[in-house]
């Protein structure tokens, strides 16, 4: 059974830091990109940060160099370290995947989400 699982949303004050894990498991992949996303209540999904197959990286407008992605391969887990948090930034953190699996078939999969709460 293919999973997306997240963790390491929380409370956290303005300036403090959180550090974001997705690992993608259950079969055997070819990861195309894999990465996060976040939607503030009342707001549209927008792209926090990614990293593509060739080893691009993409970050929205709004990381300003605050946010980190990175990814270990072997473990087919990326990670997303945030600092300098902003009230703004509280939002539901989603992982999101798009790979090939070992039956040749394209997925693109969202994990459940985690709740990140920074206060001011």
């Amino acid at each position: 059974q293919v999973q997306l699982v997240e963790s390491g949303g929380g409370l956290v004050q303005a300036g403090g830091s959180l550090n974001l894990s997705c690992a993608l498991s259950g079969g055997t992949f070819s990861i195309h990109a894999i990465g996060w996303y976040r939607q503030a209540p009342g707001k549209e999904r927008e792209l926090v940060a990614i990293i593509l197959s060739g080893g691009s990286l993409n970050y929205g407008d709004f990381v300003k160099g605050r946010f980190t992605i990175s990814r270990d391969n072997a473990k087919n887990t990326v990670y997303l370290q945030m600092n300098s948090l902003k009230p703004e930034d509280t939002a539901i953190y989603y992982c999101n995947a798009d790979f090939t699996d070992w039956t040749r078939l394209r997925r693109d999969y969202w994990g459940q989400g985690t709740q990140v709460t920074v206060s001011s």
